[in-house]
């Protein structure tokens, strides 16, 4: 079990903490193994928005698998941004990650990772409001603007209110893979996100930015099994539609044809096994082609650079449309 541990600070931003939370939650009623945990340094934590909140004073014992997300929240005054916790409260922020822990902040959490120590030589953000202040407060800190959420070394800082839902998927797709990232997200009725200065490296969350429940439930179905066979009369079975409507419907949400989704899953962990070593026609068994060739030529089309006129799709021989071989 994942514990994944909420610091609380007194005018804590109830989105900040409750987008993540629902992330989580949402992803462990699919399968993942998490325990939410919120604590505090007092038990009743009054909220931006009103709502008193209860927090545990006790830490759960943490270890190097667990996450501690420090949500942001909103102050009086310019000089309160730095003064949320108390020393030895920054302190457990620092030992957890030492010990090999992740520690994420929502909008102005990163102040409280900056003045732990956390963000000195990383690259970081914070809400847009705030990045000024953050970068003249601590100037160790490399301040990155205009983006949704920035890694660096454990350490996963958020521009805040609703990014903090873009950071949460992100590390569930890290942790277990995009196809449970996008099943959370889609049970969020939310689009599965990427860091903005980067682009999306997996085609099962790149594909998804839509809202059209048949042509996901499709989707679960070739993420699941992208290395079978899989008919069109089944995935349009899937989807409770027809074959006809699911390939309009499938074409419009994503660009793709059903059977050049499955291609493209396909390839894309092809590459990722060749990458680790496996020979092409290893590689291409193991992703479900007959052979290599098809592989072969797949792999050169997504290397080939981009004509001026729309790319034909791949031939489908009448016999097999529809279907991977």
């Amino acid at each position: 079990m994942t514990k994944v541990v909420f610091l609380l600070a007194p005018g804590v931003h109830l989105l900040d903490l409750a987008g993540p939370a629902q992330v989580f939650h949402t992803a462990a009623a699919l399968g993942a193994a998490y325990g939410l945990h919120y604590v505090g340094e007092r038990e009743d934590v009054p909220t931006a928005q009103g709502v008193p909140l209860g927090a545990s004073l006790a830490w759960p014992e943490l270890t190097a698998d667990d996450l501690v997300f420090v949500p942001g929240w909103r102050t009086g005054g310019v000089a309160a941004w730095d003064d949320r916790f108390t020393a030895a409260t920054l302190d457990r922020l620092v030992a957890h990650h030492r010990a090999g822990g992740t520690v994420a902040s929502v909008c102005a959490g990163a102040f409280a990772l900056a003045r732990a120590g956390l963000l000195d030589g990383r690259r970081a953000t914070t809400h847009h409001e705030l990045q000024d202040l953050l970068a003249a407060r601590h100037r160790r800190v490399s301040v990155v603007r205009d983006v949704l959420f920035v890694t660096d070394g454990r350490v996963v800082t958020s521009a805040g209110i609703a990014s903090g839902i873009d950071l949460a998927l992100h590390l569930v797709a890290a942790r277990h893979g995009p196809a449970l990232a996008a099943r959370a997200a889609r049970g969020m009725v939310v689009y599965a996100r990427r860091n903005g200065d980067e682009p999306q490296a997996s085609a099962m969350l790149r594909h998804r930015a839509h809202v059209n429940d048949a042509v996901h439930r499709v989707q679960d179905v070739i993420d699941a099994r992208f290395a079978d066979p899989l008919p069109l009369a089944e995935l349009a079975a899937a989807g409770g539609v027809s074959e006809r409507t699911l390939t309009r419907l499938f074409d419009r949400a994503t660009g793709l044809t059903p059977l050049r989704y499955q291609q493209v899953l396909r390839v894309e962990r092809a590459e990722h096994l060749i990458g680790h070593g496996a020979t092409v026609d290893a590689a291409a068994h193991a992703v479900g082609f007959t052979d290599a060739r098809m592989l072969r030529r797949l792999r050169a089309r997504a290397a080939s650079p981009p004509s001026s006129s729309p790319a034909a799709p791949p031939p489908v021989p009448a016999s097999g449309r529809g279907r991977s071989s």
